[in-house]
């Protein structure tokens, strides 16, 4: 079955998700919460809709199981327009399910009922189970004929890529084994996670703060309120250590046995694959943005210099400068990304209008809702939903921005149905920030002080950092520890924190100096656990938004009816096909260096707006 219930998270909210005290000065975003009762009136309308799922697939069984590979097109078109209404139902029930538990994971019965959508999932996804099993075994020129059929262009990427998990398959009740495990396996650890990472307070003074509170600090003008926070934030995630070890080492261990039954031949393959990329593009990228770590360590000199202070620390980062650290209501930041994506394209606008005034959006604070950000897309029945933490700083109105990108590209896809409105991870980036880029770029045409420009234009650079840079040294520390634990067996917490500065060091260089409490950072950060090998995506996405801004920037007006048409698009393509017809090939190692080159020319305007301001 399609894989309806992955969910994005930004990189960079886990840094700024909540306002410093969880009560500090009201934003608007107070009552800004999203109304799941467009997907269901109340939870017994989801029960009849799991019950008559299982009719469906029980009845679908019955239909096709071992006559895949003599149907022909107008056989197979009809199967997969059954399954797909099918897997369209069974999506709908899990988003409900899920949304309602994220934006309070303390309460028992919706847990419960995350747990048991789960479950009746899992059901359903054995029970169709033979179908994926039975379409790759259909002979390759069998296949082939089928897939030039226009009756199967609603599905025909879907089953092409289904085709390439043929040598990694197995035996479908060994494979219905692996699927009923894994709500006891990998998704139960998960889940724990999340609800301890939740559950954690951080104690400031006499606060007890969430991870999202203390966290914030991190982009205090203070250097004392800085520091405080790390210290807390080490204090706490040690105090945890033990637990979060056990989950990361566990978590490890199965895909590493997933990996090893399959046959993959390492810890990124799968990933890869179902990225859609090439494992030497993936590595060309990866080597690019290690080339560039120096724009980092240039960029965070410049930051020294600009603080006025003598070491740079893990906990000076993100230190706001200047005007970066003003409050901006609710209904400010909604203006500046609506009109920043009307001005782009009127129909942008109107979808992104949509999220606002239907109550598409969770952005209030809640104690036990979770941290950092998403956008859900749903399914093409329904309608895209966005979860973020509103706290009225400028990183908000950016996240904003991001997640609205995910909901409009979601939104769009919806047209290519259940099949084709996903995206794979690398472009499924691409739209949230394109989002972030147009509405910097709003923003600094409309300041005119050097001063706040100078700020803006560090912020920015911050986000891009985290969003390369940051990215690619996590998936160092991945491929560190993942091969590490299944050379060596379970890793100890030093272990982890030795492969993190390890992994981190060489970014940063000699212009932060990392202290011993920074080791233990790689303990809370959900990627690594929830999607191995998902972080360079980032990478990717802002490498590839860079390009397609000096695109819309050289063509005008008429690229942007090209770029909604690439969000129209979705997933019925490759991912180096469709965003050739813009005029960039993925497949060139020269484009990643290509992107390097453009971060290191902001690090360069920066160096000549701090000097203006000097001289």
């Amino acid at each position: 079955m399609t894989h309806l219930f992955d969910y994005e998270i930004n990189p960079n909210l886990s840094w700024a998700a909540v306002d410093n005290d969880g009560a500090g000065a009201e934003t608007g975003a107070e009552g800004v919460m999203w109304d799941l009762t467009q997907l269901y009136p109340d939870v017994a309308a989801l029960d009849a809709d799991l019950k008559k799922a299982s009719d469906e697939a029980e009845a679908f069984s019955e239909a096709y199981r071992d006559q895949v590979a003599g149907l022909d097109a107008e056989g197979l078109s009809h199967a997969m327009g059954a399954l797909g209404a099918l897997q369209d139902r069974v999506g709908k029930a899990y988003t409900y399910a899920y949304l309602a538990w994220s934006t309070d994971t303390a309460d028992a019965e919706r847990g419960a009922l995350l747990q048991k959508v789960r479950e009746a999932y899992t059901g359903i996804s054995t029970t169709l189970l033979f179908f994926d099993l039975e379409w790759t075994r259909v002979s390759d020129q069998h296949a082939d004929e089928l897939l030039d059929d226009e009756r199967l262009s609603f599905c025909r990427h879907y089953l092409e890529v289904a085709r390439l998990q043929k040598p990694y398959l197995l035996s479908e009740p060994e494979e219905k084994i692996l699927i009923e495990k894994s709500n006891t396996g990998r998704s139960a650890w998960n889940r724990l996670f999340d609800e301890s990472i939740s559950d954690m307070r951080f104690m400031v003074a006499e606060s007890a703060l969430t991870q999202q509170q203390v966290l914030a600090r991190l982009h205090d003008k203070d250097r004392t309120t800085r520091k405080e926070a790390a210290s807390a934030f080490t204090e706490g995630l040690r105090g945890n250590l033990r637990t979060l070890t056990f989950i990361f080492n566990t978590i490890l261990a199965d895909k590493a046995l997933d990996d090893r039954l399959r046959g993959y031949p390492s810890w990124i393959s799968a990933r890869n694959m179902s990225n859609e990329v090439a494992n030497e593009d993936v590595e060309a990228l990866i080597g690019a943005v290690q080339h560039g770590y120096p724009h980092v360590q240039r960029f965070y000199s410049i930051k020294k210099q600009l603080l006025g202070i003598d070491t740079m620390t893990e906990y000076d980062r993100y230190a706001p400068i200047g005007e970066a650290d003003r409050h901006i209501e609710w209904k400010t930041a909604r203006e500046m990304v609506l009109s920043s994506y009307t001005e782009f394209h009127p129909e942008m606008g109107a979808i992104t209008e949509r999220f606002f005034e239907e109550n598409w959006i969770d952005a209030a604070l809640g104690k036990a809702k979770r941290g950092g950000a998403f956008s859900h897309g749903c399914v093409p029945s329904a309608h895209p939903y966005i979860l973020m933490n509103y706290t009225g700083k400028i990183r908000d109105v950016q996240t904003l921005a991001h997640e609205l990108g995910h909901g409009v590209h979601q939104y769009l896809s919806r047209e290519q149905g259940i099949f084709h409105a996903d995206t794979p991870l690398t472009t499924a980036e691409t739209a949230s920030v394109f989002g972030e880029m147009l509405v910097f770029q709003r923003l600094m045409k409309a300041e005119t002080d050097p001063k706040n420009r100078l700020a803006m234009l560090m912020g920015k650079i911050d986000d891009t950092i985290a969003t390369v840079f940051r990215q690619v040294s996590m998936n160092r520390f991945e491929d560190r520890i993942h091969t590490e634990r299944r050379a060596s067996g379970e890793l100890s917490a030093e272990a982890f924190s030795a492969a993190w500065m390890e992994t981190q060091k060489p970014m940063f260089g000699d212009s932060v100096s990392l202290s011993d409490n920074y080791s233990v950072w790689w303990s809370y950060i959900p990627h690594f656990l929830h999607t191995p090998g998902y972080v360079y995506a980032y990478a990717f996405g802002e490498l590839l938004v860079l390009a397609l801004y000096q695109k819309y920037q050289e063509a005008g007006a008429g690229f942007a009816q090209q770029y909604i048409e690439l969000l129209r698009s979705g997933g019925k393509d490759w991912p180096h096909t469709l965003v050739a017809q813009l005029g960039v090939d993925l497949r060139d190692p020269a484009f990643w260096a290509g992107g390097v080159r453009a971060i290191g020319d902001m690090v360069d305007q920066t160096e000549a707006l701090a000097a203006g301001l000097d001289a």
